[in-house]
């Protein structure tokens, strides 16, 4: 059973920077795809972006040019999401996602609240 474990959110300006990390446990195999969701009030959870282990990376349309998703070169099933620019709109829980199961990730952290203010 795989853990994951997200940290670094909290309270930021519009315009602002954040970056948020997630490690992933429980598992002695390096987890190929790794992910963050975001889920604001009243709204379905969403990709925000993805990375596998070869570096490819997929990003919502929403996010494009302003998160960008990383590894840890030193542990692999650590990712960072680098939040630049960032919207009152970008307001959310941030989940954490590992592996794939019909395009979804099969294990989900409990969520950490990102909060843009104006």
């Amino acid at each position: 059973q795989v853990q994951l474990a997200e940290s670094g959110g909290g309270l930021v300006q519009a315009g602002g920077s954040l970056r948020i990390s997630c490690a992933a446990s429980g598992v002695m195999y390096v987890i190929n795809d790794l992910s963050w969701y975001r889920q604001a009030p009243e709204k379905e959870r969403e990709l925000v972006a993805s990375i596998t282990t070869a570096g490819r990376t997929n990003y919502g349309d929403s996010v494009k040019g302003r998160f960008t998703i990383s590894r840890d070169n030193a542990n692999m099933n650590v990712i960072y999401l680098q939040m630049n620019s960032l919207k009152p709109e970008d307001t959310a829980v941030y989940y954490c996602g590992a592996g794939l199961r019909s395009g979804v990730p099969k294990d989900w952290g409990q969520g950490i609240q990102i909060t843009v203010s104006s």
